[in-house]
């Protein structure tokens, strides 16, 4: 509705709103977090494997070495070394590839569960709007990332020049060590500069975690109008409910008002109300009511009461009673069985039956 526009969005989401946004693929999700764990994965992974990347990279590097000229130097020998070089580096990095690619995965499932939708990927025409460009540049999401973009930058260039300017003394003497010390301080050095940008990157990450969840409950937020549409759509326009418990209403008064013809008797107040009542010995142990009502209805049962010969007697107590206490296919209670009992033998004798009821 356009008045929806001017409404301010008050109203947390219902679960049906969170449900369509989730099979939209819109949910908190913090790409740092993920990218944290990637880091903090690889660099674990490198660290207590380096010994063994380390031997396996010596082992292949000593081969090439040793077997450079036993081979011919023709295009078909330096493609068949360089596929072989390319599947020895890749088993190497296997190891890491694999953790990386299940710690991607994990990350990202205890953030949003299982997901697995196609929209996000369906094209939208107000993606490419200009209009709509330029308001997700001036975004509260646009300025947040550009906050962690100048967060991580900051970040880092002050971890690498602090560590590396601690060990500026060291850089000199390696001059003169071989060249797997040389490889071994540069891992060190840059294993203290990843995992203290890790660390900054984890405590940004559960900032950007707790803003993302922010930033998607705002975002789902709705309008009391929309609550209302919505409330309408799931439960029902109350007006066409209204009709339907009418209708249903009219239905059961039908039916009801053709087991009046079947009454042994009806029972008035005089005017006000009517309850109708049968009798079985063989299949009952007492009268059922099959119709009750009041006003008009009393009118209508009296009138089909008469139209078939059904006898009307008017006692008041006994019809309060029943039409109070017994619903539509109950017996009477037992308190009203004497009461019943002295109409029903009434009515035998005008119809010339015997009374098959007895007096409970």
């Amino acid at each position: 509705m356009p008045e929806e526009s001017f409404q301010e969005r008050t109203e947390q989401a219902t679960p049906k709103r969170r449900e369509e946004a989730r099979k939209k693929g819109q949910v908190p999700k913090s790409r740092e977090l993920a990218s944290v764990a990637v880091l903090l994965s690889a660099l674990f992974t490198l660290y207590w494997g380096s010994r063994f990347f380390m031997s396996r990279m010596d082992g292949m590097l000593a081969y090439y070495l040793e077997n450079l000229y036993s081979h011919n130097i023709t295009l078909t020998t330096m493609r068949s070394m360089g596929l072989l070089g390319i599947a020895q580096m890749a088993s190497i990095m296997a190891p890491l590839f694999l953790v990386i690619t299940v710690v991607a995965v994990v990350s990202n499932f205890l953030q949003v569960g299982p997901l697995l939708t196609l929209e996000p990927l369906m094209p939208e025409f107000s993606r490419i709007s200009p209009l709509q460009g330029v308001k997700r540049l001036f975004s509260m999401q646009a300025l947040m990332e550009f906050i962690k973009s100048l967060f991580k930058l900051i970040v880092v260039c002050w971890i690498v020049y602090s560590t590396v300017s601690k060990g500026m003394n060291r850089i000199v003497p390696l001059l003169d060590m071989t060249p797997y010390q040389i490889a071994s301080y540069i891992g060190i050095v840059s294993y203290e500069i990843f995992w203290k940008s890790c660390l900054a990157m984890i405590l940004l990450s559960i900032l950007d975690y707790m803003f993302q969840r922010y930033d998607h409950e705002k975002n789902l937020k709705m309008t009391k109008q929309e609550v209302k549409e919505e409330f309408k759509q799931t439960e029902g326009d109350p007006q066409v409910k209204s009709r339907i418990r009418s209708i249903q209403r009219e239905m059961a008064r039908k039916r009801m008002m053709q087991e009046v013809p079947e009454a042994d008797v009806v029972i008035t107040n005089p005017t006000h109300l009517a309850v109708a009542l049968k009798y079985e010995p063989r299949q009952m142990e007492a009268p059922m009511v099959v119709a009750k009502g009041a006003g008009p209805v009393a009118k209508k049962i009296r009138k089909i009461a008469r139209e078939h010969s059904v006898p009307v007697i008017e006692n008041k107590p006994v019809a309060q009673g029943i039409y109070k206490l017994v619903d539509i296919g109950q017996v009477i209670p037992e308190n009203l069985f004497k009461a019943v009992a002295e109409i029903f033998a009434y009515v035998y004798r005008l119809k010339g039956r015997k009374s098959t009821y007895s007096r409970r």
